[in-house]
């Protein structure tokens, strides 16, 4: 059985580590791809699992979710990953691929949930955003007027007259990044 696991906390990611020695019976060692967000906790669970077992530890590669998807489900055997690590669930379209290339007896376990944060240089001044304002800033489209326009703002001081004119900069995870999915992808990121 292959494993899909989506994790932000190790301690259970080792229980799913111990049922997946079925694919790596071909090879020395489980290998595990995924989520670069909780690649350090999953190469802790794997030193553990090592250390705790006399078993070599799996391999782990920091692949980005998206990216390990795609080689998780590229097929079953010593050639493709026991697991993967992911910030999210499984997009249909994977479990579709999965389903092409023969792994269709795959299992999510939910871990935990990723955490995102806005923060700021030291130095700029202080901000006590809004989730309107947040949204103001970060949509692609924006209402303006009554009108449902390309986010035309450049500026805080654009989206509220209170705070710093100040140009909005924003620095994310790749697009293959389930953490950026849980910030952009509708359902995931709907705490805005």
């Amino acid at each position: 059985m292959k494993t899909a696991f989506l994790t932000s906390a190790a301690v259970v990611a080792l229980v799913a580590l111990g049922t997946t020695g079925a694919q790596a019976q071909f090879r020395d060692q489980i290998r595990i791809v995924g989520s670069s967000t909780v690649f350090p906790y999953t190469q802790a669970v794997a030193e553990q699992y090592g250390a705790s077992t006399g078993n070599p530890a799996p391999v782990v590669e920091s692949t980005g979710t998206g990216g390990g998807m795609q080689i998780f489900c590229g097929g079953v055997g010593p050639d493709f990953p026991d697991i993967t690590g992911a910030s999210r669930a499984m997009k249909l379209s994977e479990y579709e691929l999965c389903g092409q290339n023969g792994v269709d007896n795959v299992s999510e376990v939910l871990i935990g949930y990723d955490g995102l944060s806005i923060a700021h240089a030291q130095s700029a001044a202080d901000m006590s955003l809004t989730k309107a304002q947040i949204f103001q800033a970060l949509a692609a489209q924006v209402e303006v007027d009554g009108k449902i326009v390309d986010n035309p703002y450049t500026n805080w001081s654009q989206i509220d007259s209170s705070l710093p004119d100040m140009t909005i900069t924003v620095f994310g995870p790749p697009p293959t990044s389930g953490t950026r999915d849980a910030f952009v992808e509708p359902g995931y990121g709907s705490w805005l």
